[in-house]
């Protein structure tokens, strides 16, 4: 497949945020953890390791779909728990937006123990223009007659974005936070985390309902973790969680208040003659996401992605290898704990398409109809040629943009991977085919006509 634009599925570079620097001289608390579109398109925020979240707003005066700064706040500070002798990262693991109910913004952030409900929204600073003693900066010698005394009079300074957290949700979780989401209802939320996964009302932070429980009276006995949870995007109450039994479980929160009883699970017969020591962690589910109109559910794990139907559990309609090439390695993986890394994934906002990163951060956009599929890199490269296509080492020059017919999965498979650079953290624009990438310490946006 050509990279020019028309075989890149008309795929550009559009922007990237962050220092242009090299690998090496990266400061761990710039790393980004966590990436997400608001409802609308118009906003995109961003976590980080050292617990900041930036916001960035849709630039109306560019053509294309283009975002400038907008605001940036500390989230989470590092704490020490002092009953368990355990230091808690200020690291953000996810960020949800809620939908926008006036003129503020609302939205969800977690660490490893505690959510907050942030309140992002326009104030206006104003000053003390004139008084009983100033006029402007020019001082007024002090009024003797009360007939000449005056109101002081304000005067708008400035306008600035201020983020204030509204609720602070705190102590429910034993285990690591690892995802949060917000309810189609727009009242309530899920947290998850390795055992457990508890309800909340937006509105009450000091209470919530335990809803699942894997854990198991004997700790030695335990055999899996929830590893992702999210609501169905229209029915107020479904959801579902992985587990690294690799499988899915369907919950139906009218059955009973504590939802150990799935209502269906999404699970694949496991061929008996590709077990191997490494089965059972690369099997693991990293992601899952539903399609927005809920039909269909996205998984993601160490090897593949999978498109499964709601109404059939029995196998996936689609399994798509994304790094197959990687089989051969697991070993290597398994030595610099690469295995373990969690990709995710994301559907298009139309459903028609859905993307996944790799390493030398490599990403896939595939077709869901036809497989077809994009291999594209965030990368240094992209805003030096400010193109999708430039040259890559190992392509031939000469090639329309430098690139020979699949030079960029050709590239994908070579020995030299960097498994330090990784895309786990990507957001697709609900509206339009803009799509915003986590590549280490920077933020890549590109855009599809």
């Amino acid at each position: 497949m050509d990279q020019d634009a028309s075989s890149s599925g008309g795929w550009r570079f559009a922007q990237c945020f962050g220092d242009k620097g090299e690998v090496e001289d990266i400061t761990e608390a710039d790393i980004i953890s966590t990436v997400e579109f608001d409802s609308t398109g118009n906003y995109l925020a961003t976590g980080d390791k050292g617990g900041r979240v930036v916001l960035f707003e849709r630039n109306e005066m560019k053509k294309g779909c283009e975002y400038k700064f907008y605001t940036e706040f500390q989230s989470h500070e590092p704490e020490f728990d002092y009953l368990k002798s355990l230091e808690i990262e200020e690291k953000i693991n996810k960020i949800k937006w809620c939908k926008r109910q006036n003129s503020a913004h609302f939205l969800l952030s977690t660490n490893d123990k505690t959510i907050k409900l942030w309140k992002v929204f326009e104030k206006s600073l104003r000053v003390v223009a004139e008084s009983n003693l100033l006029e402007g900066q020019r001082s007024l010698p002090a009024p003797l007659l009360s007939q000449n005394l005056r109101l002081p009079r304000m005067t708008l300074q400035d306008n600035i974005i201020a983020a204030v957290p509204r609720k602070v949700y705190a102590n429910a979780h034993a285990y690591h936070i690892h995802s949060i989401s917000v309810n189609s209802d727009q009242e309530t939320f899920i947290s998850a985390d390795d055992l457990r996964i508890n309800l909340w009302n937006l509105d009450i932070s000091d209470r919530s309902f335990n809803i699942v429980d894997i854990k198991p009276a004997n700790m030695e006995e335990l055999t899996e973790v929830i590893t992702a949870a999210e609501f169905h995007p229209i029915h107020c109450n479904l959801f579902m969680y992985s587990s690294s039994k690799s499988n899915i479980k369907l919950a139906d929160m009218r059955d009973s208040a504590l939802c150990d009883r799935h209502a269906k699970m999404f699970e694949e017969e496991e061929d008996p003659t590709n077990r191997s020591f490494f089965s059972e962690i690369i099997s693991s589910i990293s992601d899952v996401k539903f399609s927005h109109d809920g039909r269909y559910i996205l998984s993601r794990d160490y090897l593949n992605l999978k498109i499964w139907d709601i109404n059939m559990e029995s196998k996936p309609l689609k399994t798509i290898p994304i790094h197959d090439h990687l089989r051969g390695k697991l070993c290597d993986l398994y030595e610099n704990d690469c295995i373990f890394d969690k990709f995710e994934c994301v559907w298009s906002g139309d459903d028609k398409q859905v993307l996944t990163g790799s390493y030398h951060n490599y990403f896939r956009i595939f077709d869901t109809d036809t497989l077809n599929d994009v291999v594209l890199q965030a990368d240094k490269s992209a805003f030096k040629t400010k193109k999708i296509g430039g040259p890559l080492p190992g392509n031939k020059p000469g090639m329309k943009n430098g690139m020979r017919p699949g030079g960029m999965r050709e590239n994908m498979a070579l020995e030299t991977l960097d498994f330090n650079k990784k895309i786990l953290h990507a957001s697709w624009h609900p509206r339009e085919y803009t799509i915003a990438i986590a590549a280490t310490n920077n933020l890549f946006l590109y855009s599809a006509a």
